[in-house]
Parts: structure tokens; sequence; C-alpha cells
């Protein structure tokens, strides 16, 4: 994984360290993506980045919410499950709440491993597309280490929420929605009397999120030679049909 052993060619600009391509998708996303198309696709230091965060902002939530509250707020949240729990027997509900505790904090401790087969199976649908729909020459590794660091910035959102957990009540914290970074969260402060489609809706039109696929339109149109509206088509083409699923899931459980 390491860049030492890619040289550059006689007359070709050296290849960029990772801590400069990481600095770059922020400022010059170009040279970014650029250095990954010569050949320089390391992605552990973005990963290693997403990891150490999400375990800071893990240690933050468990210390200042508590990981049984956030269970807790989550089955607030959905009316349906809410309602089941008030009316099943004290045992059973006692059992319910460990349940989705365990399992919060089961998907907090493996964060990594779901990172990695996330951004891999996201990356083949997207090296797909851009090769067999527009017919881009994108090598595989390519593309993941495009989307390795075309979502740096998640990190922003990540130490947004980490700073916002100070200032909230735990009742109010809602693990899917833990930063401002999106018209739901200024629409919709109390998310369980929002109407579900438009909540959805409006969760998935986040700053941050549309900054990380206008990187990933530009890294994945530069890796595969192709234009750059390919790349939005092909990116934007795969958000929007995650919205409608979304929105579609929240029309039939709300």
């Amino acid at each position: 994984m390491s860049d030492m052993n890619v040289q550059p060619a006689a007359g070709e600009a050296p290849g960029l360290s990772q801590w400069q391509r990481v600095a770059n998708t922020f400022s010059a996303p170009s040279k970014t993506f650029a250095d990954i198309k010569r050949g320089n696709r390391s992605w552990w230091m973005p990963f290693i980045i997403f990891v150490v965060l999400g375990y800071v902002f893990f240690a933050v939530v468990a210390y200042k919410i508590g990981i049984q509250q956030v269970a807790e707020n989550q089955i607030h949240l959905n009316p349906t499950q809410e309602e089941k729990m008030a009316q099943a027997p004290p045992e059973q509900r006692e059992m319910g709440v460990k349940i989705a505790t365990y399992i919060t904090k089961g998907i907090f401790i493996a964060n990594p491993v779901l990172v990695l087969a996330g951004v891999a199976l996201l990356s083949l649908g997207l090296w797909g597309t851009i090769n067999f729909v527009f017919g881009g020459k994108a090598t595989y590794g390519s593309i993941f280490a495009v989307w390795m660091y075309a979502s740096l910035p998640s990190v922003i959102k990540t130490l947004l929420g980490t700073v916002v957990i100070f200032f909230i009540a735990p009742e109010s914290f809602n693990i899917k929605n833990f930063a401002p970074t999106n018209l739901a969260a200024l629409l919709f402060p109390n998310p369980a009397e929002a109407n579900k489609v438009l909540y959805a809706l409006a969760n998935s039109l986040d700053g941050v999120t549309i900054w990380t696929l206008v990187l990933l339109g530009i890294g994945t149109a530069m890796v595969a030679g192709v234009k750059r509206n390919s790349g939005y088509i092909a990116v934007f083409g795969w958000w929007v049909i995650f919205v409608l699923f979304g929105v579609g899931i929240a029309a039939i459980t709300g």
C-alpha cells in the first residue's frame, strides 16, 4: 500500500505523499486525482483518519450521551417500534432495549470493517458504470482510491458532530443525523414529528455529501479518462437512485 515503489517516468512530476494528497483533496483535488491516475493508489491514510475520528466520535457519544440512550432515542424516532415497545411486557421491553444497545455498540466497534466494505461495494458499482456505460478505462483500484480521498470532507461532519454533542440534551441526539449539515437538521428540529418522506428527502440534501459527490465525479472522470460531465452523471445518477430508494422506504414505513 506504499507509494515508495512507484517511480515517476522521465519528465513526469514526482508522486505526491499521502499527506499531500489529503491536503490537496481540500485545496486542489485535481492534483490528488491526477496522482492516483499515475498509479499512486495508496488509500490507507484517509482510512486511518476515518477510523481514528470515528472512534473519537464513539468515545464522546459513549461519554456524553450513553450508548443505551442512543438506542432509546432511535426507538423513540420510530413511532411504530416505540408503540410495540410500549405495549410489550417490562421484561420484553428491557430485552429489546438491550438488543438495540448491543447492535448500536457493535456498529460503532465494527466501523473500520463497515467503511472498507461500503467503499469496496460502492466502488464496484461506480467502476462498472464509468467503464461500461461511459467508455472509461479506470481500474477498480483507482476508483477505490478516489472514493477514499473524495470522502475526506466527511471528517468535517464528524468533527462538527463531536462538538455539537457537548451542547445538546442526550434525549435529542439522533445518531442518524448527528451534525447540522443538511436541510433535515435545519427544517425539522424534532424528527419524530416530521413527515418521514420529507425528512428523508431533506436529510439527503447534505452539504458535505454534495461536496463529496462533486469530488468523486471529478476523480472518477480523471482516472477513467472521460469527460468530467460523464463522471458527474455517473456519480449523481447513483446518488439519485439511493435517495429515491431511501424516500421510498420512508414512505412505506412512515
